[in-house]
């Protein structure tokens, strides 16, 4: 029997960062090709309402690129049809994803079909109020895309999670492949359409494949992207159950592509074979909440020694760091984190609050006030500043 491998911790660390993306030479103009590549590499980037900073999607290809042009990722994403190469679907969370993953999640999609997926409030219109969701269905194929605003049923509802019976009935739609997002408005709602007309041919055309072999498929791509992981993390970065995913993990374990390892501390370590094992990180980089290589924030904890929680839904006079922190990587640790906001009308980046880690290294400000002002300059906002209320404690 073949010893299993042990792996310490700050190996394991970077591991996962090299897998991520980072400690590589961000390009000199990050450009589609690039954007490109990252999401080969990450798979997906996760969708967030919040923008309080930046639209969560768009900061996972800063942290790794630097500046780039974000309308590029628009384009990609509900651009032209000759330029769109991602669709949103429920992944991880709402996500952006190559086009290549649809028949991967198809499995997600028949399930929410039978109203066994999706939100409870919305599973209804799989069977009693199925009716009701197809007649907007055939509402879509007549008139063409349209967002849940443009329904006279859906009038006098206000706020982001002001669902009426039509938003509900949507987002089923949504869940069971039906319909997909077309584009986004201004202020970022969502346009709806069918999706053979959002999703090209050659991809629909795309057999389905067996449920298992999707789940091993989803599997591989998960540890590719984290390198080395727990099943549990496995599993969580397109949300599988234990059902599905534990059979697609020991397939892939038995031909060799999942190593298990031993790393402290650890329960069920795979390696992915083809992971990199940098002998150094060198890494700079604002982290969005959402990012994936911290959205688990168990996996954080274990990699960095470093607690993290949103705060976003705490009261303000109980929050510890802040409303939208985000934690700034140096090397291959987490040494701080800062709540920012933009302030767009008069053109300035806001720290709210700037925390150094206990024994973060001394260059750790100087590396931090960098990146912050490369941020400001991709944000359009020319200068940073502290509010005058803002802590630092470094």
């Amino acid at each position: 029997m073949t010893a299993i491998e042990n792996i310490g911790q700050p190996q394991a660390r970077r591991i996962a960062l090299g897998a991520q993306g980072f400690g590589q030479k961000r390009p000199v103009a990050a450009g589609v090709r690039h954007l490109r590549q990252l999401l080969g590499r990450l798979h997906l980037h996760q969708i967030d309402s919040v923008n309080v900073l930046s639209r969560a999607h768009y900061l996972p290809a800063f942290s790794r690129l630097g500046c780039y042009d974000r309308t590029a990722l628009d384009a990609l994403a509900w651009g032209k049809p000759r330029d769109r190469k991602l669709f949103e679907y429920w992944a991880h969370e709402a996500s952006l994803l190559p086009f290549d993953f649809k028949p991967l999640l198809r499995w997600r999609m028949a399930q929410a079909d039978r109203g066994e997926a999706g939100w409870t409030g919305m599973r209804i219109y799989a069977t009693e109020r199925r009716n009701e969701a197809m007649a907007l269905l055939d509402r879509l194929r007549i008139d063409g895309p349209m967002a849940v605003s443009d329904f006279e049923s859906h009038k006098g509802q206000t706020g982001w999670w002001g669902w009426s019976d039509t938003k509900r009935a949507l987002e089923w739609l949504f869940w069971a492949g039906h319909i997909s997002t077309a584009s986004r408005r201004g202020n970022f709602e969502r346009v709806y359409d069918l999706t053979e007309r959002v999703v090209p041919a050659d991809v629909l055309n795309q057999s389905t494949p067996s449920d298992f072999d999707a789940h091993r498929a989803l599997i591989q791509y998960a540890a590719q992207a984290h390198g080395i992981a727990t099943s549990g993390e496995l599993r969580d970065y397109f949300r599988q159950s234990p059902r599905d995913a534990m059979p697609a993990i020991h397939s892939l374990a038995e031909e060799g592509i999942l190593v298990p390892v031993h790393v402290p501390g650890w329960r069920h370590a795979w390696l992915h074979r083809d992971a990199r094992r940098p002998r150094r990180i060198d890494a700079q980089a604002l982290l969005v909440p959402f990012d994936p290589l911290i959205w688990e924030r168990d996996r954080t904890e274990r990699l960095f020694g470093f607690r993290y929680r949103i705060e976003i839904y705490v009261p303000a006079e109980k929050r510890e760091y802040g409303y939208y922190v985000l934690p700034f990587l140096l090397g291959d640790n987490l040494v701080a984190r800062v709540d920012l906001k933009a302030d767009r009308k008069a053109g300035r980046l806001i720290v709210q609050s700037m925390h150094f880690e206990p024994g973060a290294p001394s260059d750790s400000r100087d590396a931090l006030n960098e990146e912050l002002a490369r941020m400001a300059q991709w944000l359009g906002l020319g200068v940073w500043a502290m509010a005058p209320s803002s802590q630092a404690n470094l």
